[in-house]
């Protein structure tokens, strides 16, 4: 009997040294993202199936992320999701690992219409997660529709602390610019100083800045117009169908947001396998319908329900794709950006 018990605790030390060895040993992987991009549910089924144990960290705008990489130097994550025109500056400073294409055997999955962008050509840094456009969102229930149609409408007096704009720098100065007559992607300083001049006369119209959840603002009744993504309008409208989303006249703000693995990162090959589970249709079908995101991916559309697949906030037209700016890469500008960005939050 003293054997046999002896014995059990033997047994039962060696479990449980197995299972707390099994935990500081197994595969880690560290994320870095916009908040709300991905379901938790996805995330856990991933370490589920793969093993790998994921630390999720969210961020609000490509300037927060880059700063952190920058003062991390560059460590610390192993992927991360920038905008485009992030991804040529980040490759310029060598903050980028190559991305093996063949780790991927679902990368068939990305339709060659959002591949080989000026800021990466042949994707060997990146690769698309999500696209869409920023234009803007009306309360109908408040807003008379026939007001709104442009981007400069906003400015309009009777808007008094009604009105959301994104915490993007570039976003915000897109529509500044845009109405200036101006490239949205200058590097000219006078240009981003009349832009920021333009901006400081809409202060007072601004009742919130949110690039976090910006689609609460609105359903909360805090704000009835403003700036939005494509996405975000289609989960507001979900919760209270008065928000409508605008393609204002002059174009929306189109962006793409992307996979891409820091350089120094020490869990590449997790990194890599996350990617090609994310482009799995099903998984894409998955962020489509949870997060309203458009994805550019093959297999997703035809998993979707119908009036999904053809709602034109989840996948927009192609004249407003064409009309739409991409954001680029503005080099060294965007620390003047950031320069008169800060002066206009601290106003």
């Amino acid at each position: 009997m003293k054997k046999s018990f002896s014995r059990s605790i033997k047994t039962l030390l060696c479990s449980a040294t197995a299972f707390f060895a099994s935990q500081v040993w197994a595969e880690q992987l560290y994320i870095y993202n916009w908040t709300d991009y991905i379901p938790s549910d996805l995330v856990s089924k991933f370490t589920k199936e793969t093993g790998i144990n994921v630390h999720y960290s969210t961020f609000e705008s490509n300037e927060e992320m880059y700063s952190k990489l920058k003062l991390m130097d560059k460590a610390g994550y192993d992927l991360i999701f920038p905008s485009s025109y992030y991804i040529g500056k980040m490759v310029k400073e060598g903050m980028l690992e190559k991305i093996d294409h063949s780790k991927l055997t679902n990368l068939s999955q990305i339709p060659q219409n959002v591949l080989n962008k000026e800021f990466d050509p042949d994707n060997q840094y990146s690769l698309p997660y999500v696209y869409g456009l920023t234009g803007m969102a009306i309360n109908t229930s408040s807003v008379d529709p026939d007001k709104v149609t442009s981007w400069g409408d906003l400015w309009n007096p009777e808007f008094k602390g009604k009105v959301l704009l994104t915490a993007d720098a570039r976003e915000v100065f897109h529509i500044a610019l845009l109405l200036d007559g101006k490239s949205p992607n200058t590097s000219n300083e006078d240009e981003i100083k009349a832009a920021y001049e333009r901006l400081v006369k809409l202060l007072p119209n601004v009742g919130a800045f949110n690039s976090d959840t910006p689609e609460l603002p609105y359903i909360q009744g805090e704000v009835e117009l403003g700036m939005i993504w494509n996405g975000s309008a289609y989960m507001a409208g979900k919760e209270n169908p008065d928000i409508k989303f605008v393609y204002p006249k002059e174009g929306a703000i189109f962006w793409m947001d992307n996979y891409a693995i820091p350089k120094g990162a020490k869990n590449i090959e997790a990194a890599h396998k996350f990617i090609d589970f994310m482009l799995r249709p099903e998984h894409a079908k998955t962020i489509i319908e949870r997060m309203g995101f458009s994805m550019p991916n093959v297999g997703a559309k035809a998993l979707l329900k119908p009036e999904d697949a053809t709602n034109p906030l989840l996948f927009p037209p192609t004249e407003e794709v064409e009309k739409g700016i991409f954001q680029g890469d503005v080099g060294d500008a965007v620390d003047i950006y950031e320069k008169y960005w800060n002066k206009l939050k601290t106003n």
